[in-house]
């Protein structure tokens, strides 16, 4: 882990914007959030902005309301933004526009579509999650830990990995997660208010979406479709994405799981996952997405029905 670069544009720097992707997860908003710690603990400015507002589900977390969503003009200078949990800088959606030119990027990710965009890149493939590698980088500076940042970093970490499910758990997983326990946090409820706090309307709303789905080619590909009008049903306490995929991952023999999205009249948002076989990261990068080989995403500038068309005929070419 080559630190020296980042550890520069700090100590020379004095006002830092830290944000992270659009559509945050636990990784984004945890590796976030305990980065513009370690930066006010340096007596540096910070400006912790992200594209939208925090979702409902996220209230838990301690710190969470330092989190501002992108309004324009709302900073005028800063001299480094760090852009965590982003393989691409356009990633982080209209934030993008407070990075002007002159501005020094850092860039610490683990996707493995990561283009090392940064003035300094903290890029760690093999890392469960961004949070993983921001441990790794405070043990490296000597940074002291404390139990809001354990919180933090243990919900990055647990997330991304499925609750250690997911075959990006490794020793060294473990290892930093009991490390973390030390600080006497409940692990039970950071569990509870990420997946055991469902409405009981979108628990109803949810049983008349999942049932359907379509199975494709033999059954190794089932797509769900998701309209404005379902989404509207939902509370921002409800992950529905999530709660689709676990389903779907029950199903035996499937290789490939597609949830699209509507998001505007020609806009689509796509969200992939894959069983060990299938590279949903180089599906993704083929509309300008990216992720992780088991989990990625893009958006395609067509309707719903369209870009279903699209994806479907792309992963029909690598089946």
């Amino acid at each position: 882990m080559n630190i020296t670069a980042i550890n520069e544009l700090i100590r020379k720097n004095k006002s830092f914007l830290v944000t992270t992707h659009v559509n945050p997860d636990p990784d984004g908003i945890c590796s976030q959030l305990t980065f513009a710690q370690y930066l006010k603990s340096k007596g540096k400015k910070v400006f912790v902005i992200n594209n939208e507002k925090m979702l409902a589900r996220f209230h838990f977390l301690p710190g969470v309301k330092q989190i501002k969503h992108y309004q324009e003009g709302m900073i005028k200078k800063f001299d480094v933004a760090v852009v965590l949990d982003c393989g691409e800088p356009n990633r982080v959606g209209k934030v993008s526009r407070l990075i002007k030119d002159g501005v020094k990027v850092i860039n610490i990710d683990h996707h493995i579509t990561n283009s090392y965009f940064g003035d300094a890149n903290l890029v760690d493939l093999k890392a469960s999650s961004t949070s993983e590698i921001v441990f790794e980088y405070l043990k490296k500076v000597k940074f002291k830990l404390n139990k809001n940042i354990a919180i933090w970093l243990y919900s990055g970490i647990m997330t991304d990995t499925g609750s250690f499910r997911y075959e990006n758990t490794t020793q060294r997983t473990h290892a930093i997660t009991a490390e973390l326990m030390h600080f006497k946090f409940s692990v039970t409820d950071i569990y509870r208010h990420l997946y055991e706090m469902v409405p009981i309307g979108d628990l109803q709303a949810f049983t008349q979406v999942v049932t359907r789905f379509d199975a494709l080619f033999g059954g190794k590909v089932v797509c769900v479709e998701l309209h404005k009008k379902v989404l509207s049903k939902f509370s921002d306490s409800f992950d529905l994405r999530d709660t689709i995929f676990k389903f779907l991952r029950a199903i035996k023999g499937v290789e490939v799981y597609v949830i699209l999205t509507e998001i505007g009249r020609n806009k689509t948002r796509v969200n992939l996952r894959s069983s060990r076989k299938f590279d949903v990261a180089r599906l993704a990068n083929v509309f300008d997405g990216g992720g992780h080989k088991r989990a990625s995403g893009c958006a395609i500038d067509k309707n719903i029905k369209d870009a279903r068309t699209k994806i479907i005929n792309q992963i029909k070419k690598s089946l």
